[in-house]
């Protein structure tokens, strides 16, 4: 799908259209009020008539009316024009995603801890760079490293999967993995690969205390062989089950909170 759509302002003319870039879209009430939270840079609100009064959005539109930032009701037609499901009749528009470059995640410091960082290697799929994006803010991540191509980028979708998290978290976003991952190790960044191993199992061979880079490779294909190479040790996930492994975003989840459970121990 053509992340630009042709959507009607109500701004305009009834016929009159304009092609709107949807990455500057975020949608869904707690998406919306965190981005307000971070004085992203919204542009204006589009809020469902039917929520006029509803008091889940007092803190939105509060916010919003402290900021100057517009809010516009609209009927029930208007968001139908959007291709978002769980849009909560409530839609801003904002600024582009502001990545940070590689050398700014890296001269962060660790947030009271050593520094932690998420490299995601082509995840395409949104509602899972969203989910790990999500897990990694909450577990109180330095950064998460992407690409450029061939992976989810922070768009609307991402931003709404977040539940806000993309505005306190910082994104680098780098043309190539592995080139990455090399200049994180010459920044003492040790870095971890999620993949089956004899090298290190979780919960019995793992050490997470150090300055980490966790890589989590893509659904089905994992991480690549090129990536694999610049891993300084690989990590494996014990199954129980039958199935062989576990969705991107659990194991993201779960090797975040191994890193914290080791890091506070």
């Amino acid at each position: 799908m053509d992340r630009r759509r042709r959507l009607r302002r109500p701004d305009r003319p009834p016929r009159r259209t304009d092609a709107l870039d949807l990455d500057d879209v975020i949608y869904g009430v707690h998406a919306v009020e965190e981005a307000l939270a971070a004085e992203e840079g919204v542009r204006r609100i589009y809020v469902g008539d039917e929520r006029k009064r509803d008091p889940a959005l007092r803190k939105v539109l509060e916010s919003a009316s402290a900021l100057g930032v517009t809010v516009r009701y609209e009927s029930r037609s208007f968001f139908t024009q959007f291709p978002y499901r769980a849009h909560q009749s409530v839609v801003a528009f904002g600024p582009p995603f502001d990545y940070v470059t590689l050398d700014a995640a890296l001269a962060l410091d660790g947030r009271g801890t050593a520094r932690l960082y998420v490299v995601l290697d082509h995840i395409t799929d949104p509602h899972n760079a969203g989910a790990i994006m999500r897990s990694a803010e909450c577990a109180g991540a330095t950064a998460v490293v992407i690409p450029e191509r061939r992976a989810a980028g922070v768009n609307a979708t991402v931003r709404k999967v977040t539940s806000g998290a993309t505005a306190h978290l910082p994104v680098a976003r780098v043309a190539n993995v592995a080139g990455a991952l090399r200049t994180m190790k010459k920044a003492n960044v040790w870095v971890a690969g999620a993949a089956p191993t004899e090298d290190a199992q979780l919960y019995t061979g793992a050490d997470f205390r150090r300055d980490l880079a966790l890589v989590i490779g893509a659904e089905g294909t994992g991480i690549s062989q090129v990536v694999r190479k610049e891993c300084d040790y690989l990590v494996q996930i014990p199954v129980y089950g039958e199935v062989a492994s576990l969705n991107a975003s659990v194991a993201a989840g779960v090797l975040l909170y191994e890193v914290r459970r080791q890091r506070e121990g």
